[in-house]
């Protein structure tokens, strides 16, 4: 709803229009893309970035790029092979690339070196350095991927202590998804690095390698996503990966949304300290009236009592109260999960509890009225 925001993508329709028609490597890019890719540069310290439409095409590029070169060189032979360590929790883009990499397109060009692929506990530090230990071979590709902050839990991945570990693996490379760190958490919203006191540079100087995934969903009122790294010849190979090569470039008016957003969050870092106080004050309502609210993000996952459906909790809070919040049952834990964003006073964040006390205490009586079913 930002008017910037609105106005940079009316602007950008207007010089532009609504799409580029086709990939940029058949039709170029815009100035849009250039300073885009800059912008999260500068924003995440790192020299280097691609734009992708979405984080699953990122994602699936990033690993042609990484397992396989991607582009067919003559006499180019690949022989090492990959090993890819993944957070057992992880989010679907995460998995479904990690889950592909050994059969894009480094298989289809004829260069196909093994890529095995393992997971270790969730947040787990002492099972990554177990599952290194175990899995790792001389001259493997090491790859380490993680969610920043977990979408279902709002919790951290322990960013300081995977660097330790990796260090002990000169040349590995730690991905950070940072799709609900970017602009949420750290001083200044920029994400992990600064939410532990750190910098990319700071990996680089243990000699691992810092790649991260910023997406525009969230924090930046838009879509799309991109890959920063320090490293330059990454991108090129990031270009060359189908995901890229064989599709649309960003839209312009998603370009600048996006553009502008980032913009805005790096002008206002008042708005990223606003948010941080929204989160502990939801969180802490949430725990005062007794409802499980763990995590410890924006991303407020509140985990329901047995026998109290999701679905219709959050059927419930729309349809008697005209709140929105997401309901999550295909977990192994149902909850409700409510994101806290800057713009929440503190009237509406007590009349979503004072919703969610009112639709617990009414769903809680309903099943107690309901009849037992008597034997014949």
């Amino acid at each position: 709803q930002n008017p910037s925001v609105q106005q940079s993508a009316i602007a950008a329709i207007q010089q532009y229009g609504t799409s580029n028609s086709s990939c940029s490597v058949l039709s170029g890019r815009i100035d849009l893309h250039r300073q885009l890719e800059q912008e999260i540069s500068e924003f995440k310290h790192l020299g280097h970035t691609q734009l992708f439409l979405n984080a699953w095409m990122a994602l699936q590029a990033l690993m042609d790029a990484f397992c396989h070169l991607a582009i067919p060189v003559p006499g180019f032979e690949n022989n090492r092979e990959t090993l890819i360590l993944s957070d057992v929790l992880n989010h679907g883009c995460i998995i479904s690339a990690i889950t592909n990499a050994g059969t894009r397109s480094g298989k289809m060009f004829g260069y196909s070196p093994e890529v095995r692929v393992r997971a270790y506990r969730h947040g787990s530090v002492d099972d990554l350095a177990r599952k290194l230990k175990r899995y790792a071979r001389p001259n493997d590709r090491i790859m380490v991927i993680s969610d920043a902050v977990f979408s279902m839990d709002g919790d951290l991945a322990p960013l300081p202590q995977m660097i330790d570990i990796m260090s002990n693996y000169p040349g590995s490379v730690l991905v950070m998804d940072e799709a609900h760190a970017s602009g949420a958490i750290g001083a200044t919203g920029r994400g992990i690095y600064e939410h532990f006191g750190l910098t990319p540079q700071d990996a680089i100087a243990r000699d691992v390698v810092p790649l991260i995934m910023t997406t525009f969903s969230k924090f930046a009122a838009s879509a799309g996503a991109a890959i920063s790294s320090h490293v330059p010849e990454l991108i090129p190979l990031l270009n060359v990966s189908p995901s890229s090569i064989g599709t649309i470039s960003l839209p312009p008016p998603v370009t600048a949304a996006a553009l502008e957003s980032i913009r805005q969050v790096r002008q206002h870092p008042e708005l990223v300290q606003r948010l941080q106080e929204n989160t502990r004050y939801l969180r802490s309502r949430l725990i005062e009236h007794n409802f499980e609210a763990i995590g410890e993000t924006n991303v407020i996952p509140v985990l329901l009592p047995e026998g109290l459906d999701p679905k219709v909790f959050g059927r419930k809070l729309m349809i008697d109260f005209g709140i929105w919040a997401s309901p999550i049952w295909f977990i192994a834990k149902p909850r409700m999960r409510i994101t806290a964003n800057a713009l929440h006073t503190k009237a509406e964040m007590d009349q979503l509890v004072e919703a969610m006390v009112k639709v617990r205490t009414e769903m809680f009586d309903m099943a107690v009225k309901e009849p037992l079913e008597v034997s014949a």
